[in-house]
């Protein structure tokens, strides 16, 4: 039996995200979420919000989409802060941190851009560990589980009010 040499993985980049992406993402989204992701309580918030491509970051491997960060401005109050979300990973690379990775790109982002906190919606084991805790003082514009509303924050006060346009 001969052996074939093994071939490295494809490599994998962290690029902002550009207007190029934009059918390969929604492509990722509807693989990843399906029709429903619309009918969700984040989908209300990012009719009003800006997107920040520039803190919003695509992972690429092979030339193709493998996973994508979405960074909107809002206002918790009168509170500048980042929304994030959508998160997505293919399937093929889940479990191997890049989702993680992903939200740490972002936030480093974020916080570099001198926004002083990032609030999403998502299961708290999965983002504390990223550095999210649950942020009572913020209501959403539609039903959500308050346990859901995360936030990390890298200055300014504990966040509290409405999510709403900058």
């Amino acid at each position: 039996m001969s052996l074939q040499p093994v071939r490295p993985p494809p490599e994998l980049f962290f690029v902002n995200e550009a207007p190029a992406h934009g059918a390969e993402i929604e492509a990722l989204l509807n693989r990843a979420f399906g029709p429903g992701r619309f009918a969700k309580v984040s989908e209300r918030v990012r009719e009003f919000a800006d997107f920040a491509p520039e803190l919003s970051f695509c992972a690429i491997e092979a030339g193709k989409v493998v996973g994508v960060v979405r960074m909107w401005r809002v206002n918790v109050g009168d509170q500048p802060v980042v929304f994030l979300g959508p998160l997505a990973v293919e399937e093929s690379e889940r479990r191997h941190g890049l989702g993680a990775q992903l939200v740490e790109r972002a936030c480093e982002a974020s916080e570099a851009a001198g926004e002083p906190a990032v609030l999403l919606v998502g299961d708290l084991p999965y983002f504390q560990r990223v550095g999210f805790a649950i942020a009572p003082g913020v209501t959403l514009p539609g039903p959500v589980d308050a346990r859901r509303v995360l936030s990390r924050t890298f200055a300014g006060p504990e966040l509290s009010g409405p999510v709403r346009a900058r």
